[in-house]
C-alpha cells in the first residue's frame, strides 16, 4: 500500500532545515574539529560525518528514536522515561546536553500548536523532560508511518543540517556540500537498518574523540555554532 500523501509531507516537513528548532546552530564537534585541522577539506569533512552516521547516530539516536516510536505507539510511559534518561545520562558533555535538551523543547513547543497531536502525549513528554530523539519519535508517531521510513528521516534531517554546518566552517563550496550530502544519503539506510534491531545491551554513545573536541570547544576563542 502507497503512503498517503499526508503522511509523506509530514516526514518531509520534519526533515526540513526549515523546521524551526535551532538545529543550524550545532555543529555537533564539527567545527572543534576544524580548528584542531582534523577537517580541512571535502574529503575530511566527508570522511568524519560518515564516521559520525555509523559510530554515533546509528548506535545511539536512530536506536533511541526506533525504540521511543514504539513507546509512544504503545503510550508506555516507564519506557519513554528509561530511554529519555538513557539519553540524558549519556550526553558526555554540557553543549550535547543542551543541544539535545533544547531541541527537544522546540520541537515540542512547535507540536503543541498542531491540533492534530494528541495534546495528552504532549503533556507526558514535557514532563520527562523532553530531549530531541523522544520528542522526534513523537512528532513521527502522530502519523501512520513506517519505523524505517522515521528512521530515514530523522538521519536525513540530521545530515542536512551537518552538512550546512560543514559548509560554514570548513568552509566549503555548495557543490561540496551536495557531493556529501549525496554520500551520506547512501549510507543512511544502513546506518537505519543497524539501528532498528539494536537492543538496550547493544544501543551505545562511546565517541571519546567527538567528546574531548565538544569540551574543548566550549571554551573555543572564535565559534560559529553552539556545539
Amino acid at each position: 500500500m502507497n503512503q498517503p500523501a499526508s503522511d509523506l509531507l509530514w516526514l518531509m516537513q520534519l526533515a526540513s532545515p526549515a523546521l524551526p528548532v535551532g538545529g543550524f546552530s550545532y555543529s555537533e564537534g564539527l567545527e572543534a574539529a576544524v580548528e584542531h585541522g582534523l577537517v580541512h577539506d571535502e574529503a575530511s569533512a566527508q570522511s568524519w560525518l560518515l564516521d559520525q552516521l555509523h559510530l554515533v547516530q546509528a548506535r545511539s539516536e536512530l536506536a533511541v528514536v526506533s525504540q521511543a516510536m514504539s513507546a509512544w505507539a504503545q503510550n508506555d510511559v516507564p519506557r519513554l522515561n528509561q530511554l529519555n534518561a538513557w539519553v540524558m545520562q549519556t550526553r558526555e558533555t554540557f553543549e550535547t546536553r543542551l543541544q539535545s535538551e533544547q531541541m527537544g523543547r522546540s520541537l515540542l513547543d512547535w507540536l503543541r500548536n498542531h491540533t492534530d497531536v494528541d495534546q495528552a502525549r504532549v503533556q507526558t513528554c514535557q514532563q520527562l523532560p523532553p530531549t530531541w530523539p523522544l520528542v522526534f519519535a513523537l512528532a513521527l508517531t502522530t502519523r501512520t508511518v513506517d519505523p524505517r521510513d522515521g528512521l530515514l528521516t530523522t538521519a536525513f534531517a540530521w545530515a542536512e543540517n551537518m552538512v550546512q554546518a560543514a559548509i560554514k566552517s570548513v568552509p566549503l563550496g555548495q557543490r561540496s556540500g551536495q557531493r556529501i550530502l549525496a554520500a551520506l544519503s547512501a549510507d543512511i539506510p544502513s546506518a537505519v537498518d543497524h539501528a532498528l534491531f539494536l537492543s538496550d545491551d547493544q544501543r551505545q554513545a562511546f565517541s571519546p574523540r567527538l567528546a574531548i573536541l565538544s569540551a574543548r570547544h566550549e571554551t573555543q576563542y572564535s565559534r560559529l555554532f553552539r556545539s
